[in-house]
């Protein structure tokens, strides 16, 4: 019997794998538009001269975080420290939320 040569297969050229989604083109970026004047903030006032004495008298153990917070802002932390402050209507809120708890001098 004639052996039967085996010939080999030929080699099948590598198949392209799947083709990838195209990239997006990159957005080209969006300049920064040029920025309207911002309004210019109100200067703050100057020192009317009017200042208010406060003094703690009280703790801020078992309050709320928010009124700890207030003494913090005022610039009080511990009991029977005096801070002078500017008058304003901010300090004065401040003042009102935590009064159970400072002595105000005028």
């Amino acid at each position: 019997m004639a052996e039967t040569e085996k010939k080999a297969a030929p080699k099948k050229a590598a198949a392209p794998k799947a083709a990838a989604a195209p990239k997006k083109a990159a957005a080209p970026k969006k300049e920064a538009a040029p920025k309207a004047a911002a309004p210019k903030k109100a200067a703050k006032a100057a020192p009317s001269g009017k200042t208010v004495t406060v003094t703690q008298i009280g703790s801020a153990i078992g309050r709320p975080k928010d009124q700890g917070a207030t003494l913090v802002g005022l610039g009080l932390n511990k009991l029977h420290r005096s801070r002078t402050l500017e008058d304003t209507p901010a300090v004065r809120g401040m003042i009102a939320k935590v009064a159970h708890l400072l002595r105000v001098e005028e």
